[in-house]
């Protein structure tokens, strides 16, 4: 039977992850390694200055004092010691990892880390506009498609797929298109505002700028945008 080794970027707890979850069940093995904590737009960081606690919280569940990055890390070390997962699986992150997201999303650092020691990996990741929740269930259904579709097909060495899911109006319960494509270069929109203590980011993710074709357009599009991520 398949292993896979889930992990996310939003904890331990996260309703994505356990989407994940629920969408792998039938397909393999589930082992989760995930965050203790949130660790939203951490990036590839890694902890190296302390030491690092893995703790089992369930069948198959541990977490992790420290990064997405470092539970697949660890997990390779420990877990997978003798023979490596089938899969990394990351996410389902809520929120989009489009474009250069991908710079500073911690979902797409674990699978990258993976596909750094020449596993097989995966980060999903579900657009939401900020005042309408997610239909997890519905990302659980889109999932189990993008495992059969995508799984198969061959990824070179250094690739790994990330994946997003839009958000379309709740209506809509039929599978999106799924379009391979480009993942778009263009930079977030600038805009800060001052506060007392500092600056915040004040900027709108959903007027970034849109290449033609590439996956920020795609999913802003009501698609899901699959894309080939490269670990350089």
């Amino acid at each position: 039977m398949r292993q896979f080794l889930l992990t996310n970027d939003d904890g331990i707890d996260a309703a994505g992850l356990e989407a994940l979850e629920n969408a792998c069940r039938d397909r393999a093995r589930v082992v989760v390694v995930a965050p203790k904590e949130p660790h939203s737009g951490c990036g590839h960081r890694v902890t190296t200055d302390r030491p690092l606690l893995i703790e089992q919280v369930g069948p198959d569940r541990f977490h992790v004092d420290g990064t997405p990055a470092d539970c697949v890390r660890l997990a390779l070390s420990t877990l997978f010691a003798e023979a490596a997962p089938d899969w990394l699986l990351s996410g389902i992150n809520a929120g989009g990892n489009l474009g250069v997201d991908i710079h500073h999303s911690g979902t797409v650092a674990a699978a990258r880390e993976a596909a750094l020691h020449g596993v097989k990996a995966l980060a999903a990741s579900h657009y939401h506009r900020r005042e309408e929740p997610i239909d997890w269930a519905r990302a659980t259904a889109w999932m189990g498609a993008i495992l059969d579709g995508l799984l198969p097909q061959p990824l070179a060495a250094g690739e790994f797929w990330n994946v997003n899911f839009p958000h379309p109006p709740n209506v809509v319960v039929d599978l999106p298109a799924i379009v391979e494509c480009g993942i778009d270069p263009s930079p977030l929109p600038l805009g800060y505002q001052s506060e007392p203590g500092g600056w915040r980011y004040r900027g709108r993710y959903q007027e970034r700028v849109r290449m033609p074709g590439g996956d920020v357009e795609t999913c802003f599009g009501g698609m899901i945008a699959v894309s080939r991520g490269r670990v350089v």
